[in-house]
C-alpha cells in the first residue's frame, strides 16, 4: 500500500524533449498562436499590419479637408545659352463640395513638386459660392477672360453637370451637381476655369438684388429671417 501511495517524481527525456521557441514569435499552427502571424513577445502582439512597424503601418480613416483633382500638366521648355531648361506646371483644383472652391498653377522642376506646390497655392485662395436648392445656381451668368467665354445656366434636379473638363472640374469640386455650360472662344484650360470662376463672382444672391432695384429695404428683409418663430417658440 505505501509503494502504490508515492508519488513517481518526472523522468528527464533527455534530448527527446520537444524544443521550446525562443526567437520571440510562435509557429503557425501551433496551439499559443491562433491566428496565423500573430506574435506573443513582450508587447507586441497582432499581425505585422496592426501594429506600428508592420508592412500596413496604422490604418487612417481621416478624410482630407478638401477633394484635389489635377485638370492638366504641361511640360514647359525655356531654351538659354546654356541648354534647355526643362519645368512642368500643373494646374490643381481643390473643393470642399459645399460651396466652397480654388485653384492655382504652378511649377517646379518635377511633377511631384509641381502639384504639391499648386495645392498649397489653392489653399491659400478659396472663393464661395451659394448652392440654390436642386443643387444649382440661381441664375444664368457668363464669364470671361482674355479670348475664353463662359455661359453657365441652371437646370433641373437630374441634370447633371454638362461641361468639359476644365468647368467640370471646378463645378464639381464646388459642390454644384446640376448646370449646363458652354464655352466660346479659347479652349485653354487655365482661361477656362479662370472664366468659370468670373462666372461664378457674378453670381448675385436674391437679398442683394432686391435692395439694389429698391423694392425692398434691409429692415424688411431682416425682419423675415426664420428667427422670429424660434423666437415665439422659446417664449411659449
Amino acid at each position: 500500500m505505501e509503494e502504490e501511495n508515492k508519488v513517481t517524481a518526472p523522468v528527464s527525456e533527455g534530448n527527446n524533449a520537444p524544443k521550446q521557441n525562443t526567437r520571440g514569435y510562435e509557429p503557425h499552427g501551433s496551439a499559443s498562436a491562433p491566428r496565423p502571424g500573430d506574435r506573443k513577445f513582450g508587447n507586441h502582439k497582432g499581425r505585422p499590419s496592426e501594429r506600428r512597424g508592420g508592412r500596413g503601418g496604422f490604418r487612417r480613416d481621416d478624410q482630407p479637408e478638401y477633394l484635389e483633382r489635377v485638370v492638366a500638366i504641361n511640360r514647359v521648355s525655356k531654351t538659354t545659352s546654356g541648354g534647355k531648361n526643362v519645368r512642368f506646371s500643373a494646374l490643381v483644383v481643390i473643393g470642399d463640395g459645399k460651396g466652397k472652391y480654388g485653384f492655382a498653377n504652378a511649377k517646379s522642376g518635377e511633377v511631384p513638386d509641381a502639384i504639391k506646390k499648386s495645392l498649397a497655392q489653392a489653399q491659400k485662395h478659396m472663393y464661395n459660392i451659394r448652392i440654390v436648392k436642386g443643387g444649382t445656381i440661381a441664375h444664368e451668368v457668363e464669364g470671361s477672360f482674355g479670348a475664353t467665354k463662359v455661359v453657365l445656366k441652371p437646370a433641373k434636379p437630374g441634370t447633371g453637370i454638362v461641361a468639359g473638363g476644365a468647368v467640370r472640374a471646378i463645378l464639381e469640386l464646388a459642390g454644384v451637381k446640376n448646370v449646363v455650360s458652354k464655352v466660346y472662344g479659347s479652349r485653354g484650360s487655365i482661361n477656362v476655369i479662370r472664366a468659370t470662376h468670373e462666372g461664378l463672382k457674378n453670381l448675385k444672391e436674391y437679398n442683394k438684388v432686391m435692395v439694389l432695384r429698391g423694392l425692398k429695404t434691409p429692415e424688411e428683409l431682416k425682419a423675415k429671417r426664420p428667427n422670429g418663430p424660434k423666437a415665439e417658440k422659446k417664449g411659449e
